[in-house]
């Protein structure tokens, strides 16, 4: 494992990552206590956070936001602007008024299988399993698990078509 990505792109914050072999992040990105594998490209305007990891030969479009708990599996690919949500309530507060803390909600874990493919302006909601070579259609909303080698679309996506 490498300390660095393999390129010098300038302006990026990248604070205890553990990347693999020929990592390429561009600049203006935020990577935070995550695992980025080898040969993996991370676009511009991108945020991984601590405890996301990102397997082997992934492409990371720009505008893209990965939360803690999201696992992506090898050659997976994102669409520029694919948010993650983590968060099934989310809140700022507690009931009380106070300031929520982590110990205040449940982390959703999602997995995306390899070689899925995730359209541009994609939302994943978070406690999901993206299936090993399915495509999610730009501008969907995943709200429950996509099937292995489907194709879904819309809003809430749903199969559209098969191969």
């Amino acid at each position: 494992m490498s300390d660095n990505p393999a390129n010098a792109a300038p302006f990026r914050l990248i604070d205890d990552v553990e990347f693999g072999e020929d990592v390429t992040v561009w600049s203006f990105t935020n990577l935070y206590g995550c695992r980025i594998g080898s040969r993996t490209r991370i676009g511009s305007f991108v945020e991984v956070q601590r405890g996301a990891s990102i397997g082997d030969s992934c492409k990371i479009s720009s505008h893209s936001f990965i939360c803690d708990g999201v696992a992506i599996e090898d050659e997976v690919f994102v669409g520029h602007g694919v948010l993650f949500v983590n968060d099934r309530f989310p809140r700022a507060t507690t009931g009380e008024g106070a300031p929520k803390s982590d110990a205040d909600w449940t982390l959703l874990r999602t997995v995306v299988e390899r070689g899925a493919s995730l359209g541009s302006g994609v939302i994943v909601l978070g406690g999901v399993r993206i299936g090993a070579r399915s495509l999610v259609g730009a501008g969907a909303v995943v709200t429950r698990d996509v099937a292995p080698d489907s194709i879904v679309a819309g809003v809430p996506a749903r199969e559209r078509w098969q191969e």
